[in-house]
């Protein structure tokens, strides 16, 4: 039940106070003692949940003689979180079903719908996997504005292809700071091309095999490689802007240069130091808001990972299907012009200035750094080669910038394929 409860909690958050997952989730098991194994549940039942629940609501609907009324309290986590038990981790009925009636009647403003959660859910039970077959799950899952937008930058096919990639569990994939084959052999992991050592159904983190010496970082493979950009970096000062959590301030550091991490979160930056500590790694961290950062003198290169609508990475965050809304895409790319203009002054003469997102928006990405290349003509785009970064030909686009997506990495067996969707473009200033 706590298990439970700690997802319905998460999911609460989420839905209603609009509140990112992680931050959620660990709120919600701080508060109850769940061992290793229930918490891992806890949080396979809410991501699940997160992940279907368009295709999830349509089958418990599909059961209600009427709509259900507002200010249920937490009816429809309870009911999600059941009928994923149900339909798609396989719980025994008894169990998923008389849980969530308990759950129900825990709750003050839920608690007058047990019987009907009963009823439904029972109904789920019985015959929930066949509606479940016959729905288009992206439609049902994926916000219409988003896959519209999709449709529009990549065409249709690629768009439904990128939206089912992108409901998929992702694996996890592993930097290493010394040799990454070794790490490969040691841990059982894939190595892959770029370079990252990827893992399939891992366990917990904290247990694998050096974690803590300090030997890896998590970091998707594609979140690894705007670092790789910048080249050989050995004893070049390098600043690393939005640099939180950490994992390429790890990779510039373990790969010679004198770095500073740049980050307006004391949170977050709190965070970065722990893990450089655990990696035996060193940075200069500064507190300070990217859209103002003055530097008192210029850097031989800038790695700018900008804020953003995140859209590349709901495999691994799906709480972005309900967080973002499509006006976020101009916000964001009206903070990311200001802070590329404050990043491209901190810039020396002669440096290199990598800009990344981890979207999918083209407003976010080649057409932000169009509008720069446009505003300034000191700076001039140095093209990506794939060789240099183990990276296949389609993932570089006409103008030579990086850009990576969900369904890259298909050829890979079920469970390790695909990547986020990150862009990223290099760019030299001359003068």
């Amino acid at each position: 039940m706590a298990a439970r409860d700690a997802a319905v909690s998460s999911l609460f958050a989420v839905f209603v106070e609009k509140r990112a997952f992680d931050e959620a989730f660990s709120a919600a098991v701080a508060t109850r003692e769940l061992a290793p194994r229930d918490r891992a549940f806890a949080r396979l039942l809410a991501t699940s949940v997160l992940r279907n629940r368009g295709a999830l609501n349509a089958v418990i609907r599909s059961f209600l003689a009427k709509p259900l009324p507002e200010n249920l309290g937490r009816l429809e986590p309870i009911l999600l979180s059941a009928a994923a038990q149900l339909l798609l981790l396989g719980t025994p009925p008894h169990a998923a079903i008389s849980l969530a009636v308990d759950q129900c009647r825990a709750d003050r403003s839920a608690r007058r719908f047990d019987k009907l959660a009963n009823a439904v859910l029972r109904r789920v039970s019985a015959e929930g996997q066949a509606q479940l077959s016959l729905l288009d799950t992206v439609a049902e899952t994926v916000p219409h504005w988003l896959l519209d937008r999709w449709t529009a930058a990549y065409g249709q096919d690629a768009a439904r292809a990128i939206a089912r990639a992108s409901l998929r569990v992702a694996p996890l994939d592993l930097t290493s700071r010394t040799e990454a084959a070794e790490l490969a052999g040691r841990v059982g992991g894939l190595l892959l091309p770029t370079g990252s050592v990827r893992l399939e159904d891992a366990g917990r983190i904290e247990d694998i095999d050096g974690y803590v010496d300090g030997t890896w970082w998590v970091q998707d493979a594609a979140a690894a490689l705007p670092a790789k950009l910048l080249g050989d970096i050995r004893g070049k000062r390098v600043a690393d802007i939005c640099a939180a959590p950490g994992g390429k301030t790890a990779q510039l550091a373990a790969a010679g240069a004198i770095v500073t991490a740049i980050d307006k979160s004391h949170g977050r930056l709190k965070r970065l130091t722990a893990n450089l500590e655990r990696l035996h790694l060193n940075a200069e961290i500064q507190v300070s808001d990217a859209a103002t950062f003055a530097p008192a003198e210029p850097f031989d290169a800038v790695l700018l990972d900008a804020p953003c609508t995140a859209t590349g990475t709901i495999r691994r965050h799906p709480d972005i299907l309900y967080l973002k809304r499509a006006e976020d895409v101009a916000s964001l790319a009206a903070l990311q012009e200001r802070i590329m203009e404050t990043a491209s002054r901190a810039v020396r003469v002669g440096g290199t200035l990598v800009y990344c997102t981890c979207s999918l928006e083209p407003e976010e990405c080649a057409q932000q750094v169009a509008t720069f290349l446009d505003r300034h003509r000191a700076f001039r785009r140095m093209p990506v080669t794939p060789s240099e970064i183990g990276a296949a030909a389609d993932w570089i686009t006409a103008e030579g910038d990086l850009r990576t997506l969900p369904t890259h990495l298909s050829d890979l067996p079920d469970g390790l394929a695909g990547m986020d969707g990150f862009y990223a473009a290099r760019l030299v200033r001359t003068a």
